[in-house]
Formats: structure tokens, sequence, C-alpha cells
């Protein structure tokens, strides 16, 4: 590997050139951008049946499509959610002016814990936003037994789960709704891009209203909407990149076994392990520095990664409540979120994306165990 040529956390995978110019010259020929078109209309179609679900809404990015789910189900007063995520997922809530709840993850896959949700239950609470965070599933079955009994909603913000089943089942069909994301830095993406993933006619059409101004038909306007609208180009993308997302995804794969394999004897490393009965995508190579065991801390490892040109990224770091426009809020003050506490000082993310080849990925092991 070249010293001076950067190594980061990701790439975002492309289709071939020539196909997405051929797709350019639909659009330029249909001189259709926008608003519902034929790429939007095919890409809909074909990403539902891609993912096993019956109905999805496509939108211009993830955190519009949170915005617009919660919106969907009326949500109000209190969510509980996790601190360990991108911001947009708390960010979501700010904008609905829905206070966030924050609750400990579990230690094992850095999921929002089960076992901590009953607590933070109130009068208030009309919601659960969990994550599956690094493309891991939540205790799915859990998490809705808790809802059923407290009468809440289930919005998951899924954007790490392009493709991921649990024991055969898409893990979009779980909950109320499922947000996903399209961002260049995803697995699967469309430049910028999203999606809310629903389980019936009337919700769909009710999301699709609302992220396109509340309109219904040329001239009514039945509810206060946003433009969330994927555009044709974004579409385009998507169709083509369809075609190769499989590839991608076993790229991605042995990358991440690659990973394990080198790493596994590292005294104070941990990461992940394959879920059972899990159908992953590999959006992210987490690992977790013991800076006690392993000698160095994580953010010492971080910089010496940078000294050769190796960007990791500390996903997530630091927590979201953490950050001092959610700090001030109860559930985000220190010590009430040990586990989270913890991880957020010891993961960093390692390179991962199909074509990181050998050399930087051996150069980057062999970084970490020296």
């Amino acid at each position: 590997m070249q010293e001076n040529k950067p190594v980061y956390v990701t790439r975002p995978a492309l289709p071939p050139f020539e196909e997405f110019t051929e797709s350019l010259r639909g659009i330029w020929n249909s001189q259709v951008l926008t608003n519902n078109g034929p790429f939007h209309q095919q890409f809909e179609k074909e990403l539902a049946a891609y993912l096993g679900v019956k109905y999805i809404s496509l939108f211009a990015n993830g955190t519009l499509a949170l915005v617009t789910a919660l919106q969907a189900l009326r949500i109000t007063g209190e969510v509980i959610t996790t601190p360990y995520s991108f911001v947009a997922t708390t960010h979501a809530l700010w904008w609905n002016n829905i206070k966030p709840v924050f609750v400990d993850i579990e230690p094992e896959y850095c999921n929002l814990d089960p076992e901590k949700i009953e607590a933070a239950v109130t009068p208030q609470t009309t919601a659960i936003m969990p994550v599956h965070v690094y493309g891991n599933p939540c205790d799915v079955r859990t998490i809705q037994e808790i809802a059923d009994t407290y009468r809440l909603k289930v919005i998951y913000d899924a954007c790490h789960t392009f493709g991921v089943t649990v024991n055969g089942k898409p893990v979009l069909n779980f909950g109320d709704l499922s947000v996903m994301s399209f961002h260049a830095t995803k697995v699967f993406n469309t430049f910028e891009g999203g999606a809310i993933v629903s389980h019936d006619e009337k919700t769909k059409r009710h999301i699709d209203d609302l992220k396109n101004f509340g309109f219904r038909g040329e001239t009514t306007v039945v509810e206060p909407g946003i433009n969330a609208k994927m555009n044709e180009v974004q579409a385009a993308m998507g169709l083509l990149q369809l075609k190769y997302i499989d590839e991608n995804i076993e790229k991605r794969r042995q990358i991440v076994m690659h990973y394990r394999e080198l790493l596994k004897d590292v005294p104070g490393l941990r990461f992940l392990e394959d879920m059972p009965g899990v159908r992953h995508c590999y959006s992210y190579f987490p690992v977790f520095i013991d800076e006690e065991e392993y000698g160095l801390s994580r953010d010492g490892l971080y910089e010496k990664l940078r000294q050769y040109n190796i960007f990791g990224r500390r996903y997530f770091y630091p927590l979201i409540s953490q950050f001092p426009t959610y700090r001030g809020l109860e559930s985000a003050q220190p010590g009430k979120m040990p586990v989270a506490e913890r991880i957020t000082e010891q993961v960093i993310c390692l390179p991962l994306y199909p074509e990181l080849s050998v050399d930087p990925l051996e150069v980057i092991c062999k970084l970490i165990k020296d």
C-alpha cells in the first residue's frame, strides 16, 4: 500500500459509468425530473420486491424520511430512543417537537436494551424509536411486546439494514414503520436518498401525501406536507444499484471475514460476530478497544492509523446525549447510561467497502497488532 494514498472508512459503490449515462439519456428524453416520474415508479416497485416488503415510499434522504414517519403516525410527547446513533435519529424527534428519552444500550451488539425500556415509560410516552445499529437487528419481539403492553408505536431507524433478514423475514417488516437511508456512505446508495416501509395501503398513501406538500391530486391539499420527494436521477441510480447489490454485499462479507481472521487473537480488541439466523449486509466493521488490556486507547489507535493515512471513524462518538443540544435532558445526565458511555469511548470502525483490497486491509491489521 502506498503510504500517501488515503484509505477512508468507506467509499461509495457505484455502477458502471456508461450504464448511468444511459439512464441519464432516458431522463433527458422524457424531460421528467421529479414528481413520481417513470424511474421513480419503477425503482419503488423493484426495490419493494428485492427487500420483500409490500409498501415502500421513496424519499430525498433518510432524515426527511424519519421526520415524515413521525408525522405520519402523529407521534407527540415523549419517545424512547437510543443515545448510540447518528444525530439525525434524535434530530427528527426534536424537529417534531417531541422529547427524546434516552435509554442505555446492551453491550453485545450496541442496540437499545429492551430490559431498560419499561422503566423509561411515562404517561407522555407515545413511541419507541430503536436503531438496528451496524445492521444488527434489535430484539424486535421483546420491543413489540413492550409496545403492545403500553400501546406505543414502534418506528425503527433501519438505515444500516439494507436487505437484512431475521430467520428469513425482512427486518423491515417489524414495527409500525421502518426508515431507510441511501446516503453515499451506506451499503446501498442513490447519492442521497431514503425510504419509509409501511404495512398497509392507507398508511403508504398518507406518507406519500405528506412527502409531496400534502397534495392528493392536482388541486386538493389534504394535510400540511413537506417536499421530500426522490428525484429521477436518484431513482435511476437506485435501479442500477439493485443490479449489483448482492455482489457488493458478498464482497463486504469477505472483507469482514478477513478482518475477523487476522484480528481474532489481538488482546483487548473485540469485534462483532454474525447473529444467529440473520442475513447481514455488513454495513460497518466496528472494533472495541479495552485500553488496559490492549495497551493503547481507542483514540491512540485512531491517531496512529491516521499517521498512515488510514481514516477510521468513531461511530458513534460522542453519544447523541453528550452533544450540547441534548445534554440538558434528564435522561442524558452522566452515569445514566453506563454501557453506552463505555462503548462510545472504545469503538472505532475500520475501513470497509467493496473495492477495499487485501493489501491495505492487511496493513491496517498489522498496525493494530503492532
